[in-house]
């Protein structure tokens, strides 16, 4: 599976984006699906994930309530939508899928996309 992350870019505090990964392949329904992030200096952290079907999630804390994950298996995709933005959240967001299923352990993805830069300005 190659992975493909786009959509980031700079935005104001309180803004949103949305994220999007685009799969090859046509095993991509059998991988739940994860975004990461990480800052510089920092070392690359859970954001959320999704199961093969769509149909669970699963959020850090730190974006709860803001950001939302979703799947569409008919286009190898899949999103990330993110609202109320601030700068905290300024990293180089990462797609990944794990075919173990859910999970918030990066070791545990078994690809990885290039990553796409989030700014969030104040």
């Amino acid at each position: 599976v190659q992975l493909q992350a786009f959509g980031g870019g700079l935005v104001q505090a309180r803004g949103s984006l949305r994220l999007s990964c685009a799969a090859s392949g046509r095993t991509f329904s059998s991988y739940a699906m994860g975004w990461f992030r990480q800052a510089p200096g920092k070392e690359r952290e859970f954001v959320a994930t999704i199961g093969w079907t769509g149909g669970s999630t699963y959020y850090a804390d730190s974006v709860k309530g803001r950001f939302a994950i979703s799947r569409d298996n008919t286009k190898n995709t899949v999103y990330l939508q993110m609202n109320a933005l601030n700068p905290e959240d300024t990293a180089v967001y990462y797609c990944a899928a794990a075919g173990a299923g859910m999970t918030r352990r990066v070791t545990a993805y078994d690809y990885w996309g290039q990553g796409t830069q989030v700014t969030v300005s104040s």
